[in-house]
């Protein structure tokens, strides 16, 4: 019987959607061990990672249910920027915090608003010499 020191790294991606195409004739369960989904525990028992299994395949597919991948680093808690804002009730349109940090801007500099059919544009404006100075 396999230990945790011999048993096979799990299958995925295309090794896994192969393997488990060569398997149709087994059940869920045998196909989850035949590709590695399983551990043994103390008692020399395996159990099947059913579940694993299930997810290993739908990743394979290409759909990524958690986002792995995806994902912008955060650098403490809090919410990620969703490019998406609401008017408040006080009728403020607030940007947040989230989309300054990923632009590196600083607090004090200045943007100009411009309006469209259906968007507001903001443009940085640039220091002039006599604000450098």
């Amino acid at each position: 019987m396999p230990t945790k020191s011999t048993k096979p790294q799990p299958l995925s991606g295309e090794a896994l959607l192969v393997k488990f195409e060569e398997l149709s004739d087994l059940s869920n369960k045998e196909k989850a061990k035949a590709c590695g989904y399983y551990t043994v525990i103390k008692n020399g028992t395996e159990r099947i990672n059913i579940l694993k299994f299930r997810n290993a395949l739908i990743e394979a597919h290409g759909i990524h249910l958690d986002g792995k991948g995806r994902k912008p680093k955060r650098s403490r808690g809090g919410r990620e920027a969703s490019y998406r804002v609401r008017v408040q009730s006080n009728g403020n349109l607030l940007i947040g915090a989230a989309y300054t940090k990923q632009m590196n801007l600083q607090p004090g500099e200045e943007f100009e608003i411009s309006l469209g059919r259906k968007q507001i544009r903001l443009s940085q404006v640039s220091a002039t010499p006599s604000e450098e100075a």
